[in-house]
């Protein structure tokens, strides 16, 4: 699994409420949800991201309150893959159940907004194609790749459904 993509960096402490805000809650559209995204701490971030694109940020990612509506937003902007030194645990859980990668590296502070990133989950290894510098990072268990590839838990438990029926 790679993914190839501009990096959008932000610092440590981005919480859910910086990703996506409350007054939004009411929609579960995915488009307009990624049309707000981060919109508090950049207002213009949505408008810049290009379909595949990278978030890279510190560590605590995703702290604050229990929404799924975070993960969606950031699907919906287009971000393909967000990178962080440490995530909260249950936005962690949330962009698995909602099929978006995510992967912890102790070194992103080496990863500059703007750099070409090409990531192999699988592999872990992360290489920077602007500053042509290689990392490796933790590996994306082969199971959670299935439930990626499959667009979240929900759909990873049909499919596994389905096929014990037969």
């Amino acid at each position: 699994m790679v993914i190839r993509g501009r990096v959008h960096k932000f610092g440590d402490d981005i919480n859910t409420d910086d990703i996506i805000a409350a007054k939004y809650l009411d929609s579960q559209d995915r488009r307009f949800l990624g049309d707000k995204c981060m919109e508090n701490i950049d207002p213009d971030f949505s408008s810049r991201v290009k379909k595949g694109d990278i978030i890279v940020a510190g560590k605590n990612f995703g702290c604050g309150s229990s929404r799924e509506h975070a993960p969606w937003a950031i699907k919906g902007c287009g971000i393909s893959l967000v990178i962080a030194k440490s995530f909260a645990r249950i936005f962690y859980r949330n962009c698995i159940n909602v099929g978006l990668p995510i992967l912890v590296f102790y070194g992103t502070d080496d990863i500059k907004e703007g750099d070409l990133l090409e990531v192999d989950l699988a592999e872990g290894r992360i290489r920077n194609a602007t500053q042509k510098k290689e990392y490796v990072s933790e590996k994306f268990p082969p199971f959670m790749c299935q439930i990626i590839n499959k667009g979240g838990l929900i759909n990873w438990v049909k499919k596994k459904a389905r096929r014990s029926k037969r």
